[in-house]
């Protein structure tokens, strides 16, 4: 039986180590030379930083919490599910950050799929664009909407 330390996968320190199998003169010192790498590259690389890409505010401090390895515990709760000693399926209630962190380390190629539920509990109302009985004056209340649209104004 394998002993594990209770943290979940140093992100990081794997992607190092495996950039460090295909390029390993461009690790010094346990750290990526980048110019070395873009050297290696050649015209493999990027020049331009206009692209098209999913973004949102604070995107870049939410990779490097990702990253951060976590010291946590999945406890199974065998009364609350049903079949558990038979099942195949896993039910994991947690911040899906810190679960999906958890489960990188034990489960690692060993999931096919995972649904994970959005924060309900921010204490915000969500407003859907699946339900369309709400009129549009309800739904701008609800969103705090000020500005009108050109339709309205013409």
């Amino acid at each position: 039986m394998n002993k594990m330390d209770g943290y979940s996968m140093d992100i990081k320190e794997k992607n190092i180590k495996e950039l460090q199998k295909i390029f390993p003169e461009v690790i010094r010192e346990g750290k990526v030379d980048f110019e070395r790498l873009r050297l290696l590259l050649g015209e493999n690389i990027e020049k331009v930083n206009e692209r098209y890409e999913f973004t949102w505010n604070g995107k870049t401090e939410a990779i490097k919490i990702a990253q951060t390895p976590s010291l946590g515990t999945l406890l199974p709760d065998g009364e609350s599910s049903k079949d558990f000693d038979k099942t195949q399926n896993l039910y994991i209630e947690g911040d899906n950050l810190e679960v999906l962190k958890l489960l990188q380390k034990s489960y690692f190629g060993k999931i096919k799929m995972i649904y994970i539920d959005p924060p309900y509990n921010t204490g915000k109302d969500f407003v859907y664009k699946d339900d369309y009985r709400d009129n549009i004056k309800n739904y701008k209340e609800i969103t705090k909407q000020t500005t009108r649209a050109n339709p309205e104004t013409s």
